[in-house]
């Protein structure tokens, strides 16, 4: 009975350093006997491997950490929301105090050097297609916040960065943020953004965060004597008066040092 040869692997390598990509390279030719792959692209971060994944499909990605631009738990935070996503394997020099949040989070990873035998190891549990680790889990691996959101939109992944995000309101099931140009649709909860962006954005009232820093002052709204009058923050660059809630106004206040 004849053998069927499985098809290689489609390997996406991510480092910012040129001799770790050629390194990971060779291993893959050292071990390619018995795992058989093929290399789709090969990107020195986070954001050049998204656009690569755009017209090149992947079944693993081997992200390096700590990269310039976007790090490779950022870049893994938006591969798990492309439609078929590939498995991540992270790639780290951390020592084995670090290491285990990967071990606890059930999330592979190699740790440089890099040796044959372990990268082999890790290639057989992606052709096991385990199920992706979701984003909880990366965040509590995340070395600081992320510099993008992910945004879906006609089948691809826009990345948002959130230093041009003046403000996120929270509509039905989604979280709108608002640029100087236009709105985007989150598939994220404000709660979630809030813990994760502390420093940034500040709550305004329970379904809407403004950007500490697109904040250009205050008013007064409605009847001053009436029930309906409130306080609202303006924003840089939009004409939208955000309403600021009788708990959140002390808050905002003092943040504005009023």
């Amino acid at each position: 009975m004849e053998t069927r040869t499985p098809a290689p692997l489609r390997v996406l390598i991510v480092d910012d350093e040129a001799p770790a990509r050629a390194r990971l390279r060779d291993l893959l030719g050292d071990i390619a006997a018995h795992h058989p792959t093929e290399i789709v692209g090969m990107a020195a971060n986070g954001v050049e491997a998204l656009r690569l994944l755009e017209t090149a499909a992947a079944d693993v990605v081997l992200a390096d950490i700590r990269m310039p631009v976007m790090d490779g738990v950022e870049l893994a935070r938006h591969v798990v929301k492309l439609p078929s996503p590939p498995a991540v394997i992270f790639v780290t020099a951390y020592d084995q105090y670090a290491v285990q949040a990967f071990e606890l989070a059930a999330i592979d990873y190699l740790l440089k050097p890099v040796r044959a035998e372990r990268l082999a190891a890790a290639l057989a549990k992606a052709e096991a297609r385990r199920p992706a680790p979701d984003d909880a889990a990366l965040a509590g691996l995340a070395p600081g916040e992320r510099r993008h959101f992910s945004v879906s939109e006609r089948g691809r992944i826009l990345l948002l960065p959130v230093s041009e995000v003046l403000y996120l309101r929270a509509e039905l099931k989604y979280v709108t943020a608002r640029t100087a140009e236009r709105d985007y649709v989150l598939d994220e909860s404000l709660v979630q953004l809030e813990e994760e962006f502390p420093r940034r954005f500040l709550r305004l009232h329970r379904n809407c965060l403004v950007a500490r820093d697109a904040v250009q002052g205050v008013e007064r709204v409605g009847d001053q004597e009436g029930s309906d009058a409130h306080w609202a923050v303006l924003i840089r660059g939009v004409p939208e008066r955000l309403p600021v809630s009788r708990r959140q106004w002390p808050v905002v206040r003092q943040m504005l040092g009023l």
